[in-house]
């Protein structure tokens, strides 16, 4: 599983347009609406980096009200709790 991170700068009239349409994206597993630097940041969870380009290049890229974004790809998970086990969950 591939997890990636869109750190995004939206039109302030458009931030709660923009994260209800990331978030009925496939692959977008969550939208978190933030204080600081960015207004957004969309969790991605897919299988491919194809998925994961596709994602962000024909789809988020198109959305309407987006000024800016910035996509950081996770490498490892430090936590407490095994979130990757639970999102495999019927993926066999």
């Amino acid at each position: 599983m591939i997890t990636a991170f869109v750190l995004l700068n939206v039109a302030r009239d458009k931030v709660n347009e923009v994260a209800e349409e990331l978030v009925n994206m496939e692959g977008v597993a969550e939208v978190h609406s933030v204080a600081g630097r960015y207004d957004l940041v969309a969790v991605i969870r897919v299988h491919t980096n194809d998925h994961l380009a596709d994602l962000v290049t024909e789809h988020i890229r198109h959305i309407e009200g987006i000024t800016h974004s910035e996509t950081l790809i996770g490498f490892r998970v430090y936590s407490h709790f095994d979130l990757g086990r639970l999102f495999s969950v019927g993926m066999d």
